[in-house]
């Protein structure tokens, strides 16, 4: 019961889309040092700022939040003050963050560094670190109150076991080169997730561990560009492909492609910013200037400024405000008056 053991015999076929992705990867990883000498000042911004947009988006797709006013304060103060369980988390994570960036390299793929992640992104709660203790089923709640079981994960009592097995076919799978490395973490992350080791707070030691594990191995975009921006911009695809790999796994019948090729997709898509970001380097720009028209391409046609400040976390409000209003005119239009009113991207 793992995909990475499902690779072991060599009794696979990778798909064909599945292929170009990695050859689309090699690609930028050929590049990435060449991108990466290009504007120290830049990567420097580039760097802070991934740091932000992964701590809010992380925690954000798992219903904890911070008000945007509180964003610079919370991750950046040397020593903030919180004011409750949120803010205290997504500092946390911002923290696992950082350890990821600075020592990666030196920190091992095991049940310590899984423990280690989860006790800073969870905080000070009383199971932090620890596996679950209790069994418990993925539940998908509907807004109007029915519920259905997404996946019933292993039970608790079997977890270590589990773990152990995981950390061990991790190890085989880079040694003993079951698969292309990149295919092998996309399938760690599935059985993460299927053995859902922790009462609460899987999903950010998943990311987390994705982003180490794509470090470790060459592929260091996440450094620079949030994955876990873009994962919660296409967060109704990534439930649906968990979802799909995950029906059967137990009896080792699933399908992991769906998820493994949305994986290989989200890492495609930070190196094709990065590259646009930093591979053609133009007449220069304020930092915070260009992160803000970053932001506005990716929203929806028909926007608000509170919305805005949402994809820039960390940048002022003041800031966003008049890069906007330098902007009206040109690329957006105003609609009525207020903090409530609607922007418009013009065609």
């Amino acid at each position: 019961m793992s995909t990475l053991s499902l690779f072991s015999a060599g009794n696979y076929s990778v798909p064909g889309n599945t292929s170009w992705y990695l050859a689309d990867l090699g690609e930028f990883r050929g590049k990435q040092e060449l991108y990466t000498r290009q504007s120290p000042q830049r990567l420097k911004t580039l760097r802070e700022h991934a740091l932000i947009e992964s701590a809010v988006s992380s925690n954000r797709m798992e219903g904890v939040e911070v008000d945007p006013q509180r964003v610079r304060n919370v991750l950046a103060s040397p020593k903030p003050l919180f004011r409750d369980r949120d803010e205290e988390e997504v500092r946390g994570y911002r923290e696992a963050l950082c350890l990821i960036h600075e020592n990666g390299a030196g920190l091992f793929i095991s049940e310590e560094t899984i423990c280690r992640l989860h006790r800073l992104t969870r905080g000070q709660i009383w199971d932090t670190g620890c596996y679950k203790s209790k069994d418990g089923n993925i539940i998908e709640r509907y807004p109007d109150g029915r519920e259905r079981v997404r996946f019933r994960p292993v039970p608790a009592i079997e977890t270590p076991q589990y773990m152990a097995k995981l950390i061990s076919d991790w190890g085989r799978c880079l040694e003993e080169r079951w698969v292309h490395p990149l295919i092998g973490i996309a399938a760690f992350n599935l059985d993460f997730f299927c053995i859902h080791p922790f009462r609460d707070g899987n999903g950010r030691v998943s990311r987390l561990l994705f982003l180490l594990q794509c470090q470790q191995l060459g592929y260091e975009v996440g450094r620079y560009l949030s994955l876990e921006r873009l994962i919660e911009q296409n967060k109704e695809r990534y439930y649906e492909t968990l979802e799909q790999s995950s029906q059967g796994w137990h009896e080792n019948t699933h399908d992991p492609w769906p998820y493994i090729n949305f994986t290989l997709s989200i890492l495609k898509s930070a190196y094709q910013e990065f590259a646009e970001r930093v591979g053609d380097i133009q007449a220069p720009r304020g930092s915070k200037t260009e992160m803000i028209l970053a932001a506005l391409q990716r929203l929806s046609p028909e926007f608000t400024v509170a919305q805005l400040e949402q994809a820039c976390p960390g940048v002022s409000r003041e800031m966003v405000r008049r890069v906007l209003n330098e902007q009206k005119g040109k690329s957006v239009e105003c609609i009525g008056r207020g903090p409530g009113a609607k922007w418009i991207k013009k065609r």
